[in-house]
């Protein structure tokens, strides 16, 4: 993949959106900033208050959104997530490396057939990864498809069964080089950020990721 091969989001374009719990957007082709984490990453007494206050926002912000209510809500809403995450709640499973690498292992599985990924990071209780989707391709079927795979092989490394993933995820529409650069450079610092030590995380990039400084 050549950084000509990136489509970014076209605001005249065509857009899919969806809903479940967290709105999503999607386009043909597009660049896709995800995040997705373990059923058990956060404290119900920290999501009560930050649902509540989010459904507060989305009453006073209906979709579309324009370009500043999208940057507002994610800095808002993902950004207290992402610290919460980074605190480390939870078993933390995905900070041993065997399970790490199954998370890895879904993401090779159909890399270069239905998407290409940029870059990507394991972090003990979620995941973050850039990826470009190809014309055919959605993107909640890709993200199902990593985590059926890979909570089947990590429930049999531990011994454990049922429900590994939290069921939606954020994920954002890549708007340009820049705001490309910027998500390669956040997963790029991300354990850093979080004080791992090596072993604790797993970090991949393409050699498109790595052009970024």
């Amino acid at each position: 993949m050549k950084a000509d091969d990136l489509r970014f989001f076209d605001p005249r374009g065509e857009i899919a959106f969806s809903a479940n719990r967290l709105p999503h957007w999607q386009q043909a082709g597009g660049v896709y900033f995800v995040t997705f984490r373990l059923a058990d990453s956060l404290p119900n007494e920290l999501l009560r208050g930050w649902m509540a206050e989010r459904e507060t926002w989305l009453c006073l912000h209906p979709l579309p959104w324009s370009a500043a209510e999208e940057r507002e809500h994610a800095e808002r809403f993902f950004g207290a997530v992402e610290r919460w995450l980074d605190a480390g709640h939870g078993a933390c499973v995905l900070g041993h490396p065997e399970c790490a690498a199954e998370v890895g292992a879904a993401f090779a599985h159909f890399d270069g057939m239905r998407y290409d990924l940029v870059s990507w990071a394991v972090m003990p209780n979620h995941v973050h990864v850039v990826v470009r989707l190809y014309r055919d391709q959605a993107l909640e079927r890709v993200l199902h498809s990593w985590k059926r795979f890979a909570s089947l092989r990590i429930n049999a490394l531990l011994g454990g069964q049922g429900r590994l993933w939290q069921r939606d995820y954020f994920d954002r529409l890549v708007r340009d080089r820049e705001h490309f650069n910027r998500c390669v450079r956040y997963i790029r610092r991300n354990p850093e950020k979080a004080r791992l030590c090596l072993g604790r995380y797993l970090l991949y990039e393409s050699e498109l990721a790595r052009q970024v400084e």
